[in-house]
């Protein structure tokens, strides 16, 4: 057994890894997607749509009697945590002169954690607007209200969703839209500018995403998301774009999902087997290569609990 086999198989590394692995997870798709650990890589979960029912069951059991029993207007679907995998090759040559080998491999693993990272996030957000569809077009000009706009739209949300307070509220945008919202003429009075040395006055304020949870109807959590793509295949000069853009996502979502409540998305990944090292040998001989695999599912589970503005600024 290789030195590299021996340091990739340890305790140590895998857990090493899966802390680079849950650090480097972008925000904005745990944001979006939150993860469900799940026993095994194949089971079931509820699936929500707008033709859900919901009751809240009387619990009063009398003397003698039954009880309610809990039951989910919802269809049962299939999550498939699939297997994902990087590899960091290292050359038997950097292996003889390297005395930090483990140092190499946890290098490698923060390098595969980033760059899982970045594939998850773009899965998740195509996923999401896939889910959504075109949306609805806003133009924020100084003669509109965008606080209202989103107020209409987390409405709209908790309906959808059903499931009253105990289900939070998310607002994503994108990129292009924050800048408008942010520097929109009615959002930018309701902050207090100064310097807060006089009587009164408040001190400078300026739009962020947390000042802007308070402004919103049941202060939601809120965060921008800055994910780019080139939109150009190889071979041509690239075009980079952001992923959201324009758009604002106003969706229902849990911190902590399980299986059944009527999130608008979640990532299934099979417990305790993230971001799992190794090693192999490859065929000719000269570098083995420092191997790291997880599996998960992205899913949408409930697709009406979403709403989509597409932001124009005049």
């Amino acid at each position: 057994m290789s030195r590299l086999s021996d340091i990739s198989s340890s305790p140590t590394l895998r857990e090493f890894a899966q802390g680079a692995a849950q650090s480097a997870i972008m925000p904005v798709a745990d944001f979006l997607a939150p993860t469900v650990e799940v026993a095994t890589s194949v089971g079931r979960f509820k699936c929500y749509t707008e033709k859900n029912r919901f009751r809240i069951p009387d619990t009063l059991r009398t003397l003698g009697g039954r009880a309610a029993e809990l039951r989910f207007d919802a269809t049962d679907a299939t999550f498939n945590c699939e297997p994902h995998a990087l590899d960091y090759p290292v050359d038997n040559l950097e292996q003889l002169e390297a005395d930090g080998l483990e140092n190499m491999l946890r290098e490698g693993a923060v390098a595969v954690a980033e760059i899982a990272a970045l594939s998850h996030e773009k899965a998740v957000i195509d996923a999401a607007l896939t889910a959504v569809g075109a949306g609805t077009g806003k133009t924020w000009n100084a003669s509109s209200d965008p606080i209202a706009d989103v107020d209409d739209a987390i409405l709209s949300v908790i309906k959808a969703a059903k499931y009253g307070s105990l289900m939070g509220v998310g607002v994503l945008f994108g990129a292009t839209a924050w800048k408008v919202f942010k520097n929109q003429d009615k959002v930018r009075g309701r902050f207090v500018v100064g310097n807060g040395r006089n009587k009164g006055d408040l001190g400078l304020a300026v739009p962020t995403e947390q000042s802007a949870s308070q402004m919103f109807i049941g202060t939601p959590d809120v965060r921008t998301s800055y994910m780019i793509y080139d939109v150009n295949p190889e071979g041509k000069a690239e075009s980079i774009n952001f992923l959201l853009d324009t758009a604002v996502l106003v969706f229902a979502r849990k911190e902590a999902p399980s299986r059944r409540d009527p999130s608008f998305m979640k990532t299934f990944r099979l417990m305790n087997q993230f971001m799992v090292p190794g090693s192999y040998m490859r065929d000719d001989g000269r570098v083995e290569v420092a191997k790291f695999d997880w599996s998960e599912d992205v899913k949408v589970t409930n697709g009406a609990a979403c709403v989509r503005l597409n932001i124009a600024a005049a």
